[in-house]
């Protein structure tokens, strides 16, 4: 059985980029076959939630709190998701989006010798 701590996806190095790669990892997990198709309701009813006009706590009551909500409702149901789909698959994932993560970050990498030159005219 895969280990928990294994379905974790490595930082990327800043937040905004594990946002995306969590976006990606939920995308793909949504493409595949091998996950429930009743699973994939659950992105999807937080985000008829999000367009849905009826909140649980009014925008116009409380402004801050009212978007909140929101962002808590998206983040609960793709969690939810995501600790819902087999681990395997789940697993299966999260080494591609890494591999071709590593992959870009190695490709930005001179391999090349340095050498100091001194202004001896003065």
């Amino acid at each position: 059985m895969t280990d928990k701590k294994d379905l974790t996806i490595p930082s990327q190095g800043s937040m905004i980029r594990d946002f995306i790669m969590r976006i990606k990892l939920i995308w793909a997990l949504m493409k595949d076959h091998r996950v429930s198709s009743w699973l994939k309701i659950i992105p999807v009813a937080g985000l008829v939630y999000l367009v849905m006009p009826i909140d649980f706590v009014s925008e116009i009551a409380l402004p801050l709190v009212g978007e909140l909500d929101d962002a808590a409702v998206l983040w609960l149901t793709n969690y939810v998701f995501v600790e819902l789909c087999p681990p395997d698959i789940v697993l299966h994932h999260v080494k591609l989006l890494t591999a071709g993560a590593a992959k870009v970050d190695t490709d930005d990498v001179v391999d090349a010798d340095s050498v100091e030159i001194k202004d001896s005219g003065k």
